[in-house]
């Protein structure tokens, strides 16, 4: 019991040191936010003062004309009340101009500051490896770019300047109330404890309610995005119903979220109004005796009755903000935590010049393993001469494609150098490793635009005359040109307007623009039918002539197009030599090999 005791205790020391750690780099973040507008901060800081002392100087300048001003206009000296009302009413002109320019520049300033927000957040994510987001889902980038940016966009564009004006007022009230008639703020300081009570309570009960609320929304979005993502397993697999099921919970989920966050409202609004009521019935009947004693004005208690009354008025607004800061805090702990994301693929500092490669790929001792399993590559070594074609066949999970996004530095290997023409990709940099090697993957991803700009993807500066001689160096001309508006076909996202095969063709062509020194081929035939691929193929003779080809495929019709073949097992290789002499080994590809044979008859 006392080591489970103690368990538990180390578990929420650590939680606290990490909720510490948390808030600490969500305020460095609000902080970098904030640096680059302070000039225009501390303005509407200067703005706030001046129309805030002038609003609240309104019950003050009443007292003076009810106790002053009055009796002196009883007897015919009208002069002080005018001036008592002209300073009135230019002090509600002049407040309302002064409050006008805050807004003003506090929505400029929200803008700015969500404007650099939205832009550091697609960057970073951009710059962020592929392992990360083979582990940060797609739906949760979408939510800290979506519900997360328009929860703080909701917060910096109404709730902080309430925020600030309110705070200010209710500070500037009480001075104010100090200096008329110090026995009546006693009594709103007295006021002040159940008040801060109520409001700690509050603040503890809706914290816990919207992160929860915060991780109920991020996961119905994430839920939302992939099935809209993958809608055709869906339909396919008749998924419909457990997914509007599950949906349904999720949606149950994060309505119960919001019924108890509106339940504490429930009970701190009323709380509020009360408390207000209260404090100013204290001030009315202990401010009342005092007039009917002589020492205290009627001016001066009617001025006393509206500061304590208005005192609180800010504080319905304050709850209202609190319910958009909770939701704001929790978006940007998460934000931050993408943004100090590093990647785990750093680009060198002081990268070597590598104009044009040759091709040559070696690995020594490389061993691999992802964080999330065991190791993938044990102590292997390989060597690629420029210009070979290598075709790596196995089973699933036996490292093939592994070794493929080590060669285009997706990942850097636990142990052990991957070589480019004898330099360390880890010493190259990533603009230029980029250039020199390609990888086409089994979905051929085609951006929204025209099929032309997708295959320019490869080279943005190729001529129209460049990227119909790619288009036709891999068999993909034809089809383009029987597209509704040939090149200049949009194609709509993920290539709505072409099958699976052609946008594989179209993914072909891009490469073949590109010109890299490496091309690895991630199952990239895999969506193509047999007329098809047997097209691609003569394509692909032309597209690998002269480099470096890695090619990774299950159908034993492309590894022909080898000049070496590779088996690998349990990430090691365990067969290598050219398709002819593996076929007739008796090993493993020769299995392989007489299978498909079989299975074409």
């Amino acid at each position: 019991m006392s080591l489970h005791g103690t368990n538990d205790e180390e578990r929420t020391d650590l939680n606290k040191e990490e909720s510490r750690y948390v808030r600490a780099r969500s305020r460095r973040l609000l902080g970098s936010l904030l640096l680059p507008l302070r000039a225009r901060i501390l303005w509407a800081v200067a703005l706030v003062v001046v129309s805030t002392a002038l609003r609240v100087s309104g019950p003050a300048l009443i007292a003076f004309g009810i106790d002053s001003a009055l009796p002196k206009a009883l007897v015919g000296d009208y002069s002080t009340l005018g001036l008592t009302v002209f300073v009135y009413l230019s002090a509600a002109i002049l407040t309302a101009l002064l409050t006008y320019y805050f807004l003003m520049v506090t929505a400029r300033v929200s803008q700015a500051m969500l404007f650099d927000l939205r832009n550091r957040m697609f960057v970073h994510t951009q710059k962020l490896s592929v392992e990360f987001h083979e582990r940060y889902t797609a739906g949760r980038v979408i939510a800290r770019q979506t519900s997360d940016l328009e929860s703080i966009g909701e917060l910096l564009s109404g709730g902080l300047s309430e925020l600030v004006v309110g705070g200010m007022f209710m500070l500037f009230t009480a001075g104010a109330l100090l200096l008329i008639d110090p026995q009546s703020f006693l009594i709103l300081l007295i006021a002040l404890i159940p008040l801060g009570i109520l409001t700690r309570w509050f603040q503890v009960k809706t914290n816990r309610g919207y992160r929860a609320q915060r991780v109920a929304s991020s996961r119905l979005i994430q839920f939302f995005v992939e099935s809209m993502t993958g809608i055709r397993a869906v339909k396919a697999f008749r998924k419909e119903k457990p997914n509007e099921q599950h949906f349904g919970g999720l949606v149950e989920d994060y309505r119960g979220y919001n019924a108890k966050l509106i339940q504490l409202f429930g009970i701190y609004d009323p709380g509020l109004i009360f408390i207000g009521n209260v404090t100013v019935a204290a001030v009315l009947l202990f401010g009342g005796f005092r007039v009917l004693e002589g020492s205290l004005g009627i001016g001066v208690l009617t001025a006393a009755i509206l500061y304590a009354r208005r005192f609180f008025d800010p504080m319905e607004e304050i709850a209202i903000f609190y319910n958009s800061y909770q939701s704001a805090a929790s978006a940007l702990e998460k934000i931050s935590g993408v943004l100090e994301e590093e990647p785990s693929v750093p680009d060198t500092r002081n990268p070597v010049t590598l104009k044009s490669a040759e091709g040559r790929v070696s690995f020594e001792g490389v061993e691999f393993k992802y964080s999330t399993g065991g190791t993938v590559l044990q102590k292997f070594d390989l060597e690629i001469p420029a210009g070979q074609t290598i075709a790596l066949v196995g089973t699933t999970g036996a490292g093939k494609s592994t070794l493929a996004k080590l060669i285009s530095r997706f990942y850097d290997p636990t142990e052990g150098v991957v070589r480019l023409d004898g330099h360390d990709l880890q010493e190259i940099s990533n603009h230029d490793l980029r250039r020199e090697v390609v990888m086409v993957t089994q979905e051929a991803y085609l951006f929204s635009g025209s099929v032309a700009e997708n295959i320019q993807l490869g080279k943005p500066d190729a001529t129209e005359t460049e990227v119909i001689a790619a288009a036709k160096a891999v068999g993909a001309h034809e089809f383009i040109m029987r597209l509704p508006d040939g090149y200049q076909t949009d194609v709509n996202k993920r290539g709505g307007r072409v099958s699976a095969g052609q946008r594989q063709l179209i993914s072909f062509a891009r490469a073949f623009l590109a010109n890299p020194a490496v091309l690895i081929l991630d199952e990239a035939t895999s969506s193509l039918d047999i007329p098809s691929e047997r097209l691609v193929q003569q394509g692909l003779k032309t597209l690998l002539k002269g480099r470096t080809a890695v090619i990774i495929a299950h159908r034993l019709s492309t590894v022909s197009i080898a000049s070496r073949v590779l088996v690998m097992e349990h990430g090691k290789v365990i067969e290598d030599g050219t398709p002819d002499q593996l076929s007739k080994s008796g090993g493993k590809f020769a299995a392989l090999y007489k299978a498909w044979r079989d299975s074409l008859v």
